[in-house]
């Protein structure tokens, strides 16, 4: 969506979009459950655990940091990542409110 078309909408709706279109695969969604087990990785870990190339596992650890659910940090020649329970506590926020507001249709 266009810059001039995001305006047009509140800040909620388009950060929940934009957690929604992060969580939209189910690659991420097995990186996330992975995480909160382990509570704290190394890519490779998450390599080992699906059936996807480093580049393309890279590729969703990239798009869940840039939505702010995952962080990570550098340990010498690895990358850990955790999830951010900053950014998991508002995306449990804004999908209470939004299924909330929505409940009461048809």
């Amino acid at each position: 969506m266009g810059t001039s078309k995001k305006e047009a909408f509140s800040n909620s709706q388009n950060r929940l979009a934009d957690l929604a279109k992060a969580l939209a695969h189910p690659a991420r969604i097995a990186i996330l459950e992975f995480l909160a087990k382990k509570n704290a990785c190394i890519c490779g870990d998450i390599v080992e655990e699906l059936p996807l190339s480093q580049a393309t596992v890279s590729q969703h650890l990239a798009e869940l940091k840039r939505v702010g659910l995952i962080k990570g940090d550098i340990e010498g020649p690895r990358v850990c990542y955790c999830i951010n329970q900053k950014a998991w506590s508002e995306a449990k926020q804004l999908l209470s409110q939004f299924m909330v507001t929505v409940k009461n249709c048809c």
